[in-house]
C-alpha cells in the first residue's frame, strides 16, 4: 500500500560518527544516516522520538511524529567519503541507524550505494546494511566485490502470511515477500547476512509457530546473528498501529496491539517474547548467535526477575535498573 509523500532536503552536518547505542547493541561501533526522515512511513517507528528536536523538522514544517513525508540530504555521500579518509579508528559501521538509505526518496539520488561506495573504497571499513527496501538488491554487484567486509540484513518483521497486515503498518517498505526474496537473493550469491527481526509484534510475529518460522528462515539464509526487539510501547506508534488496522479490517491484530497499550500487558508480551526466540533459536540454530535488544525501563519489577533467571543472549540496554 503506497502513499505518497512529501520530499524534503536538508543539510547535515555529519557522515559518519561514533553510535555509542549501537556498540552497545552490537551492531557498529559507527553509524551513517542519510536524513531524519525515512519515507517508508512504519507506524510503530520510534525514530521521531529520538530527533524529535532536530532543527530539520521545524525547518521543514513538519512535525516529528507526523507521516506522508521524508527528509533527506543529497550530499551525504560526500561527507561520508570524506570521514572515511579521516578518520583513523575504523571498524563497523552500519548504514542506516536511524533511517533507511534505500527508502523511495534515497533511492532517487542512489544514497545508500554511493554511501556503500565511499566507505568501503577506504581500507579498514566493515559495513553492516540495515533497510526494508529490495532495492538493495540493486547493489548487490558492489557488495560482491567486498563480499567479505559487508553484512547484509533486511528488516523482517513477519514472514508472508502476514503481509497484508504489515503493509498497512509499513506502507512504503517493500513488501515482506520481496524482503525475503532479497534476503534469499543475498545467500544465494554468497553474501555475509544477517537477521533482524525488529518488532515482532503481538498478533502478527510473536507466537511459538511464527517465531519458529522466522528462525529457520535466518538458518537457511545463512545468517551469522539473529537481532529480535519487542516494539517500542513509548510515543504514538502503538496507538497509530491499532487505528490504522482497524479501519482496514484486520481486528484480531488490532486488538493485541491495544492489549499491549497497557503496562502490564506490554511487559508480560516482552517476557514470553523473549521465551519464545529463546527456545526456537535453541531448536534451530546457536543461542550464541542471538542478540535480543531490551530496554527494561516499561518492565514491571517482578518480570525484570524473571528475565533473569534466564536471561541467556539478552542485551540489556538503557537503565540500570536490571
Amino acid at each position: 500500500m503506497m502513499i505518497n509523500t512529501r520530499k524534503h532536503h536538508y543539510p547535515l552536518r555529519t557522515g559518519i560518527s561514533r553510535t555509542p547505542e549501537f556498540e552497545k547493541k552490537r551492531l557498529a561501533c559507527y553509524g551513517c544516516n542519510i536524513g531524519t526522515k525515512c519515507g517508508h512511513g512504519c507506524l510503530y517507528c520510534s525514530t521521531g522520538a529520538v530527533l524529535r528536536m532536530h532543527p530539520s523538522f521545524k525547518a521543514c514544517g513538519e512535525n516529528p511524529f507526523g507521516f506522508g513525508y521524508s527528509i533527506v540530504d543529497p550530499d551525504t555521500p560526500l561527507r561520508v567519503a570524506r570521514d572515511a579518509k579521516c578518520i583513523r579508528n575504523r571498524g563497523l559501521v552500519q548504514l542506516c541507524t536511524l533511517v533507511d538509505a534505500w527508502d523511495p526518496h534515497a533511492h532517487e539520488y542512489d544514497l545508500g550505494r554511493r554511501c556503500l561506495s565511499a566507505i568501503l573504497s577506504q581500507p579498514g571499513w566493515t559495513v553492516r546494511v540495515l533497510t526494508k527496501n529490495a532495492a538493495v538488491m540493486k547493489d548487490f554487484d558492489l557488495v560482491l566485490q567486498y563480499r567479505d567486509r559487508v553484512l547484509i540484513g533486511l528488516s523482517i518483521t513477519a514472514m508472508p502470511d502476514k503481509s497484508e497486515a504489515l503493509s498497512v503498518l509499513e506502507p512504503n517498505a517493500s513488501t515482506i515477500r520481496e524482503r525475503v526474496a532479497a534476503m534469499k537473493e543475498a545467500h544465494r550469491l554468497g553474501l555475509r547476512t544477517y537477521a533482524m527481526f525488529c518488532p515482532l509484534l503481538p498478533g502478527i510475529a510473536n507466537a511459538p509457530e511464527q517465531i519458529d518460522e522466522l528462525v529457520r528462515f535466518a538458518v537457511d539464509c545463512g545468517a551469522e546473528e539473529i537481532f529480535v526487539e519487542p516494539v517500542n510501547p513509548r510515543g504514538p506508534g502503538l496507538r497509530l498501529c491499532q487505528e490504522a488496522l482497524v479501519a482496514k479490517g484486520f481486528h484480531a491484530e488490532a486488538s493485541a496491539i491495544e492489549r499491549i497499550r497497557k503496562r502490564e500487558h506490554w511487559s508480560e508480551y516482552v517476557v514470553q517474547l523473549i521465551r519464545n526466540v529463546q527456545a526456537s533459536v535453541r531448536r534451530h540454530s546457536d543461542i550464541a548467535k542471538l542478540r535480543f535488544l531490551l530496554y527494561p525501563s516499561g518492565l514491571l519489577p517482578e518480570h525484570i526477575v524473571r528475565i533473569q533467571q534466564d536471561d541467556a543472549e539478552v542485551i540489556w540496554l538503557g537503565s540500570k535498573t536490571h
